[in-house]
């Protein structure tokens, strides 16, 4: 039977819950790095992740943000105001001229989640401000324009903090990005802050965003992961994470999408729940104490280029490792990938034998 596709509220509830599961994957995939690998190697993670994203998305996203008309400066602090903050990250936006302006990330940091934070690295940091914020200045075409650092909340200090700033001739790649600690950020007014049309981002569409904002980490992350370490490696790591995230939130992703039992079926619909959430079209078939789960989509990797076989066995982790939770004596079985030239994914679970199946 196709899932049917659920409307207002059971919508807005899936895409939340889809939300917070890439969310938390993105984190936990960056602890696996520095656990796993090392605080270098999650550095080099987040600047090629970080460059990705800003390439597909910044300048996009200057007009969608009706930010075009702005000064180079104040148009790139205000995009890291307004793109974030729809993604429900704390950021704040204090523009001190025409040449000047700053963001302020406060904590909570979104993607440090919890105590996490401590666990990161400033590699980490330094990873993302490479990526993307060195680079600004060179989207716009403007080689004038830089980023200073003066705080970074993995070096214990209150927020990643720092200002964009149009210097009187053209910089240099090392002078694209400096650090500068100790200087404070000013005040924040939000009334002095750019602000979203109400007319075009209506809370329906806000909604959808924060949902894609955690989902696009993903879509860039796991290609940049087999870029970085090869495809076995890059399954590897991105398995473990998955799996163990899936384990973790199965409780959240149950109770906001409600569980009815511990049957396979309960737990196929759990997860036809989450696809719809991700506009892919899903389908359940129960069987003889089995249930296969057929999915016909995978926005998660739309638009990408020679997805690697890895980006697969990474995002299964997930399933796995919530169905762990859901009923440790149930097993998954893959029977079909999109990725490898099948029309769909497909899925089984039934009953775990004497055996282990993985």
């Amino acid at each position: 039977m196709t899932a049917e596709l659920p409307t207002g509220a059971a919508m807005e509830a899936g895409w939340r819950a889809v939300g917070t599961l890439y969310h938390h994957w993105l984190t936990g995939l960056l602890l696996t790095l520095v656990s796993r690998r090392s605080a270098a190697d999650a550095g080099e993670f987040t600047y090629g992740l970080f460059r990705r994203q800003h390439l597909e998305k910044f300048l996009p996203g200057i007009e969608k943000l009706g930010l075009a008309h702005e000064p180079d400066a104040v148009k790139a602090a205000g995009y890291h105001y307004l793109s974030n903050g729809v993604g429900g990250v704390k950021v704040q936006f204090m523009r001190e001229s025409d040449r000047k302006a700053w963001v302020h990330f406060v904590p909570p940091r979104w993607i440090y989640d919890g105590v996490a934070l401590c666990g990161i690295p400033s590699d980490v940091s330094r990873g993302v401000l490479r990526g993307w914020y060195a680079h600004n200045g060179i989207s716009l075409g403007n080689p004038k324009l830089g980023f200073v650092c003066t705080q970074q909340t993995t070096d214990g200090q209150p927020g990643l903090s720092g200002y964009f700033l149009e210097h009187d001739r053209p910089l240099a790649p090392d002078e694209r990005l400096r650090y500068s600690p100790g200087e404070l950020p000013p005040r924040f007014d939000p009334a002095a802050a750019p602000k979203l049309s109400s007319t075009d981002w209506t809370p329906a569409r806000l909604a959808k965003a924060s949902r894609n904002y955690a989902m696009d980490y993903i879509k860039n992350g796991l290609p940049v992961l087999a870029a970085l370490f090869g495809p076995a490696e890059a399954a590897r790591l991105g398995h473990v994470a998955a799996v163990q995230i899936g384990m973790q939130f199965y409780d959240d992703m149950a109770r906001t999408l409600g569980v009815a039992d511990d049957s396979a079926l309960s737990f196929a619909r759990l997860w036809a729940a989450l696809a719809m959430a991700q506009d892919d079209p899903v389908s359940i078939e129960a069987g003889q104490g089995t249930v296969r789960i057929r999915q016909t989509g995978w926005r998660l990797m739309r638009g990408v280029q020679g997805v690697p076989a890895s980006a697969f066995e990474a995002w299964n982790g997930l399933l796995e490792g919530m169905l762990s939770v859901h009923d440790r004596f149930l097993r998954v079985r893959v029977l079909a990938r999109m990725d490898q030239g099948d029309d769909a994914f497909e899925w089984e679970i039934g009953p775990r034998g004497s055996a282990p199946v993985f």
